[in-house]
């Protein structure tokens, strides 16, 4: 199955269905597929709260009873993972990037994982349907779970006046009001979000704490300290009730029965995107910041262009977060985008960024790069994928930057926004 032909279908149709054409015999013949990078984010997880937390007080109902501890892979995340796995096996085969039952060797496939559990695990599991006879290892720096460096989304540089440009930046998405504006946005969401949850008859509310408060609270504070993640001070509504919005839609991909999801309320696919909405929104004050984005991404950045260049790399899976492709396609300016036929609009769970890297016939070096993602159904149904039932694949766009007539870009261009991507790194004001 074709990522560019899928990509340029996508352009006429936005929602893509599962039955698409593989890639002309005309494309093959004319590009041949050289390298592919994917950056991945891990597949379905425990909620990151177990029910002691706020979490558990917001709500009378009882979660989901998860198949794995909080925050790690869960069964249903593994068996997916390894259904996309096989599909991109299919693939890599069809468009001749390996033959099948391919061993790799010590150069051409790299795969490197966050040594979070839920990381590590999601790379093995991808690794068994890409190459179940290759027996890929699966590289991370620690023992699990602890941030590696490469894929913490950390500030590494740090200033007043880049702290200053930060929040003007943050702020700016809400408008006039600023925090509390951004907040105001996703009123309506909230409101749902405390409907489905019941928050009126939950112990938070029985015992009228002052965490019951917090979930009303539009006064955002943001915390971006130098080695620390972009983070929320607890106390806000978009911090207390992102954590909800992770356990929907989680709970959503693992709960069959779609009314026993959503603890008896009957809800809409779009009613399932609202919800989803508030933590798309909390990624994105986080994250999306253009300055932000460029310092925490910096890392896979740099990983990733040194792949690209890398003359014996085949094929490189990287295994992060939401948070990794969220920083990494900003700082790469690429256009704003809302995934069809996924709740999550912009890093769909076990969503992946892939970079193809081609030759033409004229001797140069193209790209293209693509979010292939699950579909909601492919994932509540576990179906399985093939390139007849390919994974839902969609159209990144870099700013300012022109395809060809195939929908590819040149890798030249491709690789000056990698390096526009860090020179901007260093141009970021560091020191108190």
């Amino acid at each position: 199955m074709s990522l560019a032909a899928l990509a340029a279908f996508s352009l006429l149709f936005p929602v893509l269905s599962n039955a698409q054409a593989q890639r002309s015999k005309e494309f093959k013949d004319k590009y041949k597929l050289k390298e592919a990078v994917v950056l991945s984010r891990h597949n379905i997880r425990a909620p990151l709260s177990d029910e002691k937390s706020t979490l558990g007080q917001m709500t009378p109902h009882k979660w989901h009873k998860w198949s794995a501890g909080k925050s790690e892979l869960s069964s249903r995340g593994g068996a997916l993972e390894t259904m996309m796995g096989q599909y991109f096996r299919k693939w890599a085969v069809d468009a001749g990037l390996f033959p099948e039952n391919h061993e790799p060797s010590a150069t051409d496939v790299n795969v490197t994982a966050n040594s979070m559990q839920r990381c590590i695990a999601t790379a093995q599991y991808f690794s068994s349907g890409f190459m179940p006879v290759g027996g890929i290892k699966v590289n991370h720096k620690y023992s699990p779970s602890k941030m590696d460096p490469l894929f913490n989304p950390q500030i590494t540089k740090s200033s007043p006046a880049f702290r200053a440009e930060a929040m003007k930046q943050i702020e700016a998405m809400g408008g006039k009001k600023g925090i509390v504006g951004i907040n105001e946005k996703i009123k309506p969401e909230y409101e749902l979000m405390m409907e489905v949850l019941d928050v009126k008859d939950s112990p938070m509310a029985k015992a009228n704490s002052p965490e019951l408060k917090a979930l009303t609270n539009y006064n955002t504070e943001i915390v971006l300290d130098k080695w620390g993640e972009p983070s929320m001070k607890s106390g806000s509504a978009l911090k207390e009730l992102n954590a909800a919005s992770d356990a929907f839609i989680l709970q959503y991909y693992e709960e069959p029965d779609t009314l026993a999801a959503a603890f008896g309320h009957k809800l809409t696919r779009k009613d399932w995107e609202r919800l989803a909405h508030v933590k798309d929104v909390y990624q994105d004050v986080l994250f999306t910041a253009p300055i932000v984005a460029t310092n925490v991404a910096k890392p896979l950045i740099q990983y990733m262009f040194d792949e690209l260049q890398s003359p014996d790399r085949k094929f490189t899976f990287l295994v992060g977060h939401d948070s990794n492709l969220s920083s990494v396609a900003t700082a790469l300016g690429i256009e704003e985008y809302e995934v069809p036929n996924a709740i999550e609009k912009k890093t769909p769970i076990g969503s992946k960024m892939v970079i193809e890297k081609f030759v033409g016939p004229d001797g140069e070096e193209y790209a293209d790069v693509n979010l292939v993602y699950q579909s909601i159904d492919q994932l509540r149904n576990m179906e399985l994928l093939d390139l007849d039932n390919p994974p839902m694949i969609y159209p990144l766009s870099f700013k300012g930057m022109q395809k060809n007539a195939d929908g590819l870009y040149k890798m030249a261009d491709v690789a000056n926004r990698f390096e526009q991507a860090i020179r901007a790194y260093e141009a970021i004001p560091d020191g108190e």
